[in-house]
């Protein structure tokens, strides 16, 4: 899973990529401080992984992981290139997710670009953009299936109608993501690999005093994102940072009670960003290895096999399955077994998240 993080310049972006990644991408007050694409791997968060580590004592714990990209600063013009705005739009359209930063407090220390604090005209700055983008790669998709749809072709046609209304629903200012499809529409759609068909997460990027409950901005944010059926939170970037420096665990758990939080935003981001994409997480557990593995909901266990190795998949005999409210209150595998608790699934079967599985497989 690969998220992008975008927004204006100088709105907070390169500073929570540091947090969530523990990089140190420079961030400064000054746009275009970002150039080249900065790329992080994330853990996700999880404590069934810690808690089957301390069953099973293995050598080695593997977590899953969510690759973020930290793009440059998009600005008015990015879809002409502006800003270098070709190339990180790019950057955007290779990510499964967006992770829109939007600046949700004031500080005249800090420059905005457009010289005031307003996150819904920085939003649909960016949609513009976004939207921009689609529409050149939606003009020329037509131009090749009106060719096609000449000749008779009965798919072209039916694509082109589709086509087409698609390219006014993004000229009336809406985004791909909010557009009704039907199945084999969403087919179509899917193979133009659209910027604004991504799923979103608007992220509020608060001061100290919004750390817990927000403001006016983020109110104003919620209104919008409920109307689009989009994810919102909020978080105070520059103190997560400074949690993030904070090597000692009590040490972090003072500082989140002091500002009234249970965990860092970071972890709630990474959280949100999994359950957005429809996105769940199985384990293998063993002497060597205690691994989490990322699938999408209704994976069938060769799938899931699959995410592994291919080999699992192509030659997939079973699958023995343990839940994890079962591995723990047994304690072990061979308890778990003891108690009749260990599960022999086969081809059909939709792995859960938490599962813990052996597949056996002969290629």
């Amino acid at each position: 899973m690969k998220c992008g993080i975008v927004g204006l310049p100088n709105v907070g972006k390169s500073t929570l990529f540091n947090c969530l990644s523990n990089a140190k991408a420079q961030a400064a007050n000054f746009p275009f401080c970002t150039i080249e694409p900065n790329v992080g791997t994330v853990n996700v968060p999880d404590s069934r992984l810690q808690m089957l580590e301390s069953l099973v004592l293995p050598d080695k714990v593997v977590p899953a992981t969510v690759e973020i990209v930290d793009i440059a600063g998009l600005v008015k013009g990015a879809s002409k290139g502006e800003g270098l705005g070709n190339q990180f739009l790019g950057n955007i359209r290779e990510c499964n997710a967006i992770l829109h930063v939007l600046r949700c407090f004031d500080n005249d220390n800090i420059i905005h670009v457009d010289g005031s604090v307003d996150p819904i005209r920085d939003k649909e700055t960016i949609d513009i953009e976004l939207q921009l983008k689609d529409l050149e790669s939606i003009e020329k998709r037509l131009d090749k299936v009106r060719k096609i749809s000449k000749t008779g072709d009965k798919d072209a046609m039916r694509e082109t109608e589709m086509a087409d209304r698609l390219k006014k629903f993004i000229e009336s200012g809406k985004s791909v993501r909010s557009f009704v499809r039907t199945e084999e529409e969403s087919r179509w759609i899917t193979n133009y690999q659209l910027i604004t068909d991504k799923p979103i997460l608007y992220v509020c990027n608060v001061d100290e005093m919004a750390a817990k409950n927000g403001n006016h901005y983020v109110d104003e944010v919620k209104i919008m994102a409920s109307k689009e059926g989009s994810h919102l939170m909020h978080l105070a970037v520059a103190i997560e940072a400074d949690i993030v420096e904070l090597d000692d665990y009590e040490e972090r758990s003072l500082f989140l009670d002091d500002m009234g939080l249970d965990e860092p935003g970071v972890n709630r981001i990474i959280r949100a960003a999994y359950s957005m994409l429809n996105l769940q997480t199985y384990f293998t557990a063993g002497v060597k290895e205690v691994r989490a593995w990322t699938i999408e909901n209704g994976f069938t266990a060769p799938q899931s096999a699959g995410v592994i190795h291919s080999d699992f998949e192509k030659g997939f005999i079973r699958a023995e399955v343990i839940s994890y409210s079962d591995y723990i209150e047994f304690k072990n595998e061979i308890a778990v077994k003891e108690a009749g608790k260990m599960r022999v699934e086969g081809k059909e079967y939709l792995v859960q998240d938490g599962d813990v599985v052996h597949f056996r497989f002969n290629v």
